[in-house]
C-alpha cells in the first residue's frame, strides 16, 4: 500500500510544551502533524485542509475545545477527535464528558503517557471507514 497517504492529526493546545511533546510523540508514528496554538487557528487550518484526527485541547483561550469539536463535528463527520484536559479549577472528567456529549470520540486526562496517545490514535485511526 504504498499509494495510500499518511494519516493527518491536527493538534490543537494552547499550551507549547504540551503540544510539542505531543508532536514529538505522533513524529514516532507514520502520520502527518499540524499544530495550532488554539480553536480558532485549528478551524481555519482543519477548513483550509481536512485530517483525519483532530487532538484538542479542552480549556484554551479564544476558542476553547468544545465549541472546536462542536464546529468540527459540524465541519465534517467523518473526523475522529481525541479532546485532552488537565481540567485547570474544573474538574478534567466532567469537562471530558462533556467533550464526549458534544462529539469526541476519545478522551485522555492530562498527563498522559506517549503510549496512551499512540494506542488511542491507532484505535481512533482503525474506526476509519
Amino acid at each position: 500500500m504504498a499509494d495510500e497517504r499518511k494519516p493527518r492529526i491536527l493538534v490543537i493546545d494552547d499550551d507549547d510544551l504540551v503540544r510539542a511533546t505531543l508532536v514529538a510523540v505522533l513524529d514516532r508514528a507514520d502520520v502527518e502533524v499540524t499544530e495550532a496554538s488554539d480553536g480558532g487557528v485549528g478551524m481555519r487550518l482543519f477548513k483550509e485542509s481536512p485530517h483525519d484526527v483532530v487532538i484538542t485541547d479542552i480549556l484554551m483561550p479564544n476558542r476553547e475545545g468544545i465549541e472546536t469539536i462542536r464546529d468540527l463535528r459540524r465541519a465534517q463527520q467523518e473526523v475522529k477527535i481525541i479532546a485532552i484536559s488537565g481540567g485547570g479549577n474544573i474538574d478534567k472528567m466532567q469537562l471530558l464528558d462533556l467533550a464526549q456529549k458534544f462529539g469526541a470520540d476519545r478522551v485522555l486526562p492530562k498527563p498522559f503517557t506517549p503510549k496512551q496517545v499512540l494506542d488511542t490514535l491507532e484505535e481512533v485511526l482503525a474506526e476509519r471507514g
